[in-house]
């Protein structure tokens, strides 16, 4: 049984902005994956991917493999590092736009 919610603003956008970028078929696992990646790294960020030009020249697999590239954020120092939670997140994500 699914449970559904409301679906909150940004999330709506992340959403229309995944329907809107990509120019191939999805299925529901696919596109929720996309809209939760884009919902977290930003509808620009999504835009200008290197993800979203392999998925949209056919490269399913190749677009799934580019998820694990986003798991970096900026210490308070600004150093660039792996986020264990952005790393457990993306890999989430893949797993479940591979489904």
């Amino acid at each position: 049984i699914r449970v559904t919610r409301p679906v909150e603003p940004l999330e709506a956008k992340a959403s229309a902005a995944v329907s809107r970028l990509v120019t191939v078929p999805l299925n529901t696992n696919q596109h929720d994956a996309l809209t939760s990646f884009t919902y977290n790294a930003g509808i620009g960020d999504f835009q200008n991917s290197t993800l979203l030009r392999m998925l949209n020249a056919g490269d399913y697999s190749g677009a799934a493999n580019q998820f694990a590239f986003w798991d970096k954020s900026h210490t308070p120092s600004g150093n660039f590092v792996t986020n264990l939670s952005l790393d457990a997140r993306r890999a989430s994500e893949k797993a479940q736009f591979l489904a």
